[in-house]
């Protein structure tokens, strides 16, 4: 009787330990071939992404390059069921830099484009992105609060979406050279058009195969307010409007 239960236990032990062993590795597959999580660190993408939004990427939108897995790992070249990134999309890729940190942009140039912004506006081939102004747009911190005009950009193919800009003139961002970007390159900019490090200034043109996905839409979000010691906050500190909202 005792060596059957003994017995019984060792087979639970057995099947939890391959359960969870299952459930590891499929969301570890989901992770790299469909959906991934990823938190906003930043205040680049304002007014589209906040600080403390959590959003999911689709892995499978342009295909698989190996930055499209663990540690870009395993190591080869190109992309395989490859589809190319549309203007306007807003991605998530390894930085050009050290080809491991992620960034999230809006692509606003494709490959064999001329792009230039002057006077704070996007010039794509020479003409300029229709802008038109909405509002103030204020971003609170725990210190100060800072005013921005938000604006309505609308791209060459018509997609629309909103950025926001301090001014038109602020130095090394709203002045550029003409940059032409290179084939299997892409070229790209935060909607906080003045607080943002992309391909402007050190991020420079991102290759196609650096692109890991598309931002699809929110799954929760927090004003950083909560504080762990009382539940309540957590609670509070919740952004209900912005759950579940598509990212445009």
């Amino acid at each position: 009787m005792e060596r059957n239960l003994e017995e019984k236990k060792e087979e639970s032990l057995w099947e939890t330990l391959k359960t969870v062993f299952l459930a590891i590795v499929i969301a570890g597959l989901v992770r790299t071939f469909w959906i991934e999580p990823y938190k906003i660190p930043s205040g680049s993408m304002y007014p589209t992404l906040e600080v403390g939004d959590f959003l999911f990427i689709s892995k499978y939108t342009y295909g698989y390059s190996r930055h499209s897995f663990p540690f870009s790992f395993p190591k080869f070249e190109g992309r395989f069921w490859d589809d190319k990134p549309n203007r306007g999309d807003v991605v998530v890729f390894k930085y050009p830099g050290d080809n491991k940190t992620d960034f999230i942009k809006r692509v606003v140039g494709l490959p064999g484009d001329k792009i230039q912004v002057k006077g704070g506006r996007l010039y794509i081939n020479g003409v300029p992105n229709k802008r038109e102004y909405i509002d103030n747009y204020v971003i609170n911190n725990i210190i100060y609060s800072v005013d921005f005009k938000k604006y309505k950009e609308t791209n060459p193919e018509g997609k629309e979406y909103e950025i926001i800009e301090l001014s038109d003139n602020v130095k090394g961002v709203d002045n550029t050279i003409e940059f032409n970007v290179p084939e299997g390159h892409y070229f790209m900019m935060g909607d906080n058009r003045d607080n943002s490090n992309d391909s402007r200034k050190d991020v420079g043109f991102v290759p196609y195969n650096n692109i890991t996905g598309k931002a699809r839409f929110l799954f929760y979000s927090h004003d950083g307010s909560q504080k762990w010691y009382n539940p309540v906050t957590w609670i509070k500190a919740i952004r209900w409007n912005r759950i579940f909202n598509k990212i445009i």
